[in-house]
């Protein structure tokens, strides 16, 4: 499997801005510049982006980790914060929520464990990946 998506950048670093396309067009012509990156403009930029793969990968690959455990989890819901820090994203942090009927604290600590570091964009990232995992 292979997915792609196409950036089209016009003008400075500073000054300029930039359109992102995905190959299933959810993002087309996504609007992203220096403000939407480092400042509080409207649009997307790269850890944002890096983010939402982070944690959608994350919860996906912790649902299939449940169900080969026989848990079937009612709700996960994950955040990620990327740290980009000096001009390298330094730091990936996923904070799980989830509400998975029967599952023991310690049952279901080994599965986010498991899901954190195979899921395919933990793998993919070279940096400090750290997790919060509770249940509600």
């Amino acid at each position: 499997m292979k997915r792609k998506a196409t950036a089209v950048w016009n003008g400075s670093g500073k000054e300029g801005n930039g359109k992102l396309t995905s190959q299933s067009t959810v993002l087309q012509d996504a609007q992203y510049s220096y403000k939407t990156r480092f400042e509080d403009g409207v649009g997307t930029n790269p850890e944002e982006l890096m983010a939402a793969a982070h944690a959608g990968c994350f919860s996906m690959k912790l649902s299939f980790v449940l169900g080969a455990a026989n848990f079937t989890p009612e709700k996960i819901e994950t955040d990620c914060e990327i740290t980009l820090d000096n001009g390298a994203i330094t730091t990936s942090h996923l904070t799980v929520r989830a509400t998975i009927p029967g599952i023991s604290a310690e049952e279901f600590e080994k599965c986010a464990q498991e899901a954190k570091e195979n899921c395919p964009v933990s793998k993919a990232y070279n940096m400090n990946i750290t997790m919060d995992a509770s249940l509600a």
